[in-house]
């Protein structure tokens, strides 16, 4: 596991770590992810939620962490969750700091039983976010089906927001509706500093993305990389 920290920006300090899968032998997760399919799915999901919760607290993770997960993958949550229960239990991991993720452009076989993972999720204490929002095909009415605690903006709507008025009104009105929901915001894929400064003025005070800092493999970084201009 590699680990990328998400920023609050107002305070400097890590909001939560999210665990991202990586090779021992260099391979990325895109290769790994191939080899996925309908027979190793549940099995390898589960270890990616064990992997990243031990490699975590190894680390000395006291700020949250946030797992992919794949919903595919869960049979049934409450029976789904007991190894992940476990894991945190056995390396003192509390399990309220866990965040589970899962992204738009996944092909969820049943909404209503995507519906039913998180809000049992929810109601055993874990917080859920939509990753990649705005690069998949289910946009809001993902949202008006599965409120989660977080979405997590795309990279294809952050991407030279400062030069682009359509990406900046879409973000914006996409915060306020956010907003009314009582759902946290996180800007993912910052990769300059304009757009850093773009999205702060926005609104937005959870960032993610190169500028701010690398995944570290099997490390954690705990300062971002660059900081918001002080206005004069």
């Amino acid at each position: 596991m590699a680990f990328q920290p998400i920023f609050d920006m107002t305070t400097g300090r890590v909001f939560a770590q999210e665990a991202l899968l990586r090779g021992k032998d260099g391979r990325s997760a895109f290769e790994m992810l191939s080899l996925v399919d309908a027979e190793n799915m549940y099995s390898f999901d589960q270890t990616c939620r064990t992997t990243a919760i031990e490699v975590a607290a190894g680390l000395g993770l006291t700020a949250s962490l946030s797992i992919n997960f794949m919903p595919n993958a869960v049979y049934e949550p409450q029976t789904c969750i007991q190894r992940t229960l476990w894991a945190a239990d056995s390396v003192g991991f509390p399990a309220e700091n866990i965040i589970f993720e899962f992204t738009e452009g996944e092909v969820v076989r049943d909404k209503g039983h995507l519906k039913n993972i998180i809000e049992s999720y929810r109601q055993m204490g874990f917080r859920t976010a939509i990753d990649d929002f705005g690069a998949g095909f289910s946009g809001l009415g993902l949202i008006a089906d599965v409120v989660p605690n977080i979405i997590k903006i795309d990279r294809e709507l952050v991407s030279g927001i400062d030069r682009d008025h359509v990406r900046r009104a879409i973000v914006r009105a996409l915060c306020g509706l956010c907003d009314e929901l009582g759902v946290m915001v996180v800007a993912e894929g910052i990769e300059t500093q304009a757009e850093l400064e773009t999205l702060r003025d926005l609104g937005i005070a959870l960032m993610q993305g190169y500028l701010l800092g690398r995944p570290q493999f099997e490390g954690l970084l705990h300062e971002p990389q660059a900081q918001p201009a002080v206005a004069a």
